[in-house]
C-alpha cells in the first residue's frame, strides 16, 4: 500500500451517502494504510429542472450537506462540502464556481499540509480544478455515462460531453466502473487504451455474508410485513426504479410484499400499494440484519433507460455475498454472472424467477452466490489501485 501521499478526491456522490460508494471505500483504506486524503463532496452537474418531482429534495439534501461544512472521519480523511452554484449550464455560474472551489482548496491544503497531491476526479463538473492544485497525477474515475443523465441535472448533455472529454484526455490513469464504458469508451477513442483501466465494483465480503452466518433477530419495522418479502436496498430514486414492473407484479401477486430502503427525494407512485413498504434509509452497519429478514434480494431497474445501462451497481455484490438469491432486470455489467443470478427480461419472467428463487433455492447455490463475490473485497481493489499508483509516481 502507498504511504504518505496527499490525495484529494473529487467525488460524484456525498461522503455520508446513505450507503457507501467506490470512493468511499477505496480512499478510507488509503487513509488507513498512511495516507492524508481530502474527500470533496458532489459538487454536482446542477440540479434537476423545476419539473423534476426530486427537485426539492435535491435541494434538501445538499443544505443538510452544506451546513457540515468541513469534518474529519474516524481515519482522519477531511470531508469538505464547498459551497458551490448549481447553474453549470451558464458560463458565469461556472467561473463563480472555478473560483471559489480553488480559494478554498488551495487554503484547506495549506492549512492541512497537502502538497503536491494525487488529483482524483469522479464528476466532471471537477474538471476546473486541473491543473491549479499543483497535483503530480491525475486520475479520473468514470463511474456512469455522465452525459446521458438529464433526470437527475439541468446542465446541457453537450457541456458534460466536454467536460467529460478533455479530463480523459488530461487524464495519467482512467479508471472505469463498469464494462460497458470502458469497452465502448476505448474502441471510439484508441488514444487512451493504455491509459484506461477496470475498476470494478467490490463488496464488504464479511460484513453483508453475516446475513447468513449467524442468527438474526428482525428489526421492528419489518417485523409485520409478510412473507414472502422481496427486499431492496441503495439508490431511490423515481427515473431508476420500475414503478411499472413493481405494480404488476403487485396487482399479480398481492401476496408478495416489497421491502425498499434507502434515500429517496421524492415520494414514488406505488408508495399507494398496500404490499410496497419503504422503510427509509437504514444505517450500512444494519444492512445485514434487514438482508436477513428478505426471502430473495430484487433489482427492479428501468431497462429502458440509456443512462441506467450502463450501470454498474454495487449493490449486486452485496446481494451476492448475502447467500440470498437474487432477482433482476438486465445490466450488461452482470450478464456474466447469470449463473448465479437470475435475471428476469420481462415482467412475467421477473415473477416467474421469483417463483422460482422461493421455491427451489438451496444451500448449494447460496454457496455458489457469495463464492463469487468471496474475493472482489474492497481491500483487494484498494491494493490493485495503489499499485497502479506507485507505478504512475515511479520515476522514467
Amino acid at each position: 500500500m502507498i504511504r504518505n501521499q496527499s490525495i484529494i478526491c473529487f467525488a460524484g456522490e456525498d461522503w455520508w451517502y446513505h450507503h457507501p460508494h467506490s470512493k468511499n471505500h477505496i480512499m478510507r483504506r488509503l487513509a488507513r494504510g498512511g495516507n492524508r486524503v481530502m474527500f470533496v463532496n458532489s459538487i454536482s452537474m446542477g440540479l434537476p429542472s423545476a419539473k423534476s418531482p426530486d427537485f426539492y429534495g435535491k435541494i434538501k439534501r445538499k443544505l443538510k450537506s452544506y451546513a457540515r461544512a468541513v469534518r474529519r472521519t474516524e481515519e482522519g480523511i477531511l470531508v469538505v462540502s464547498p459551497p458551490v452554484l448549481p447553474f453549470y449550464s451558464n458560463p458565469l455560474g461556472r467561473a463563480v464556481n472555478r473560483a471559489l472551489l480553488r480559494v478554498e482548496i488551495k487554503s484547506l491544503m495549506m492549512a492541512y499540509g497537502f502538497r503536491d497531491p494525487i488529483l482524483w476526479i469522479a464528476i466532471p463538473t471537477a474538471r476546473d480544478m486541473v491543473g491549479h492544485l499543483g497535483e503530480r497525477a491525475l486520475i479520473y474515475q468514470v463511474s456512469d455515462k455522465y452525459a446521458a443523465n438529464q433526470m437527475d441535472h439541468a446542465t446541457g448533455s453537450k457541456i458534460i460531453a466536454d467536460m467529460h472529454s478533455e479530463l480523459l484526455e488530461r487524464a495519467d490513469l482512467i479508471y472505469y466502473s463498469g464494462r460497458k464504458l470502458i469497452e465502448e469508451e476505448t474502441a471510439a477513442r484508441p488514444e487512451i487504451q493504455a491509459k484506461a483501466r477496470l475498476l470494478e465494483q467490490a463488496v464488504d465480503f464479511e460484513h453483508f455474508a453475516s446475513t447468513t452466518a449467524q442468527a438474526w433477530e428482525a428489526p421492528a419495522d419489518i417485523c409485520n410485513i409478510p412473507h414472502p418479502r422481496l427486499g431492496y436496498f441503495g439508490a431511490i430514486e423515481t427515473w431508476l426504479l420500475d414503478q411499472q414492473l413493481i405494480r404488476y407484479i403487485s396487482q399479480r401477486r398481492p401476496d408478495w410484499h416489497w421491502v425498499l430502503m434507502g434515500l429517496k427525494a421524492a415520494r414514488l407512485d406505488i408508495e399507494e400499494l398496500p404490499n410496497v413498504h419503504y422503510l427509509g434509509s437504514k444505517p450500512y452497519a444494519e444492512m445485514p440484519r434487514y438482508a436477513a429478514s428478505f426471502d430473495v434480494c430484487v433489482l427492479p431497474w428501468v431497462t429502458d433507460n440509456e443512462f441506467v445501462s450502463y450501470g454498474s451497481a454495487i449493490k449486486v455484490r452485496e446481494y451476492l455475498a448475502t447467500g440470498k438469491p437474487v432477482v433482476m432486470t438486465p445490466l450488461y455489467e452482470y450478464e456474466r454472472m447469470s449463473d448465479v443470478l437470475r435475471i428476469a427480461r420481462g415482467k412475467d419472467e421477473f415473477i416467474a424467477k421469483v417463483e422460482d428463487a422461493l421455491a427451489c433455492d438451496n444451500d448449494e447455490q447460496r454457496a455458489a452466490r457469495q463464492l463469487a463475490v468471496k474475493q472482489s473485497t474492497w481491500d483487494v481493489r484498494a491494493e490493485e489501485v495503489s499499485r497502479e499508483i506507485e507505478r504512475l509516481l515511479a520515476p522514467h
